[in-house]
């Protein structure tokens, strides 16, 4: 290999290791500069509030799950897919320390309890207004969706009430979330399956969020 060979893989060398480094420091600046972008007032919870929260939390998660259970809403629909919010609950409630091609970003005091609950209730606030908007839309079982989705708005209804941020124990949904319904039974049952999968998805990721809340590990 002559000299100039060698230059240039010397060079080719260096701009790989500056690209390594220089992408690792814009994934920790963007990391930080979105977990303190939010500058909503908001109360703050003791730790016995987030005790309390995460049974209540708790309890929703197996009311979802026997929701699930129940054909009542997914009976003869053999879609499997699942429909999330589009809130950024998974990524607040994410655990201090990620990693992401090859680079570890440890950003201890990155982790902010107030962005990881407040998205939490926009969760909630968004599949209350879907559920109760269902229950105006066109019903296969009437009476027996509207005791099922009343008992879950009333857990729901519960947190919102003793775990929310907000001072009045509100965070609405802006979403419009009327347009899901349609005119037939049948597509509406299809979509509330949908919902309610992921709404079971997203407690889980919820009571994952306060047990580590809990476990006080992000105040060390």
């Amino acid at each position: 290999m002559n000299g100039l060979s060698r230059d240039i893989c010397q060079i080719r060398k260096m701009s790989a290791c500056q690209f390594y480094f220089t992408s690792c420091a814009l994934l920790l600046l963007l990391t930080l500069n979105w977990r303190t972008s939010s500058g909503i007032p908001v109360r703050a919870l003791s730790s016995e509030d987030d005790q309390s929260c995460a049974s209540l939390y708790k309890s929703l998660l197996l009311n979802v799950k026997k929701l699930l259970k129940n054909d009542v809403f997914c009976f003869g629909i053999t879609s499997t897919n699942a429909v999330l919010s589009k809130t950024e609950t998974a990524l607040a409630c994410a655990p201090p320390v990620t990693q992401e091609s090859g680079c570890m970003v440890r950003v201890n005091s990155s982790f902010s309890e107030r962005e990881c609950l407040r998205n939490i209730m926009k969760d909630l606030a968004h599949y209350a207004a879907v559920f109760q908007s269902y229950l105006r839309s066109p019903l296969r079982s009437p009476e027996e969706e509207t005791a099922l989705l009343n008992t879950t708005l009333g857990v729901i209804q519960s947190v919102r009430k003793n775990c929310s941020l907000m001072q009045n124990g509100e965070d609405s949904s802006e979403e419009d979330v009327t347009k899901i319904w349609k005119d037939d039974t049948f597509s509406n049952r299809l979509e509330m399956c949908k919902m309610m999968r992921g709404f079971y998805s997203r407690t889980i990721t919820i009571n994952r969020a306060m047990a580590y809340i809990s476990s006080g590990e992000h105040k060390k």
